[in-house]
């Protein structure tokens, strides 16, 4: 069983930067590729970003490419997400996940609980 729990979301003026952070209990973190996805009302969930279990592999939408950076720590059994030059569209509930591999993270076992990001124009 793996508990998520992310945090760092909140308003920023469109331009301005925001670092999030899943933070998931027990000891197997590093056999999980991780993915932070967001949901805007209205829209269906999509995947902003993924990495692989060891963080070599990472791949993200196009949407966020070059603004968006995925890491993760598997000392702290933690996974980031930086954004840079947010932009109003960017608003949206920001999840994390843990699944098997990146390219099955749509259907991942374990979800967070969501933070909430609101760019402001």
């Amino acid at each position: 069983q793996v508990q998520l729990v992310e945090s760092g979301g909140g308003l920023v003026q469109a331009g301005g930067s925001l670092r999030l952070s899943c933070a998931a209990s027990g000891h197997t973190f590093s056999r999980y590729a991780m993915g932070w996805f967001r949901q805007a009302p209205g829209k269906q969930r999509e995947l902003v970003a993924a990495i692989s279990g060891s963080g070599l592999s990472t791949n993200y939408a196009d949407s966020v490419k070059g603004r968006f950076t995925i890491s993760r720590d598997n000392v702290k059994n933690t996974v980031y997400l930086q954004m840079n030059t947010l932009k109003p569209e960017d608003t949206a509930v920001y999840y994390c996940a843990a699944g098997s591999s990146r390219a099955t993270l749509n259907s991942a076992d374990y979800w967070g609980q969501g933070t909430q990001v609101s760019v402001s124009s």
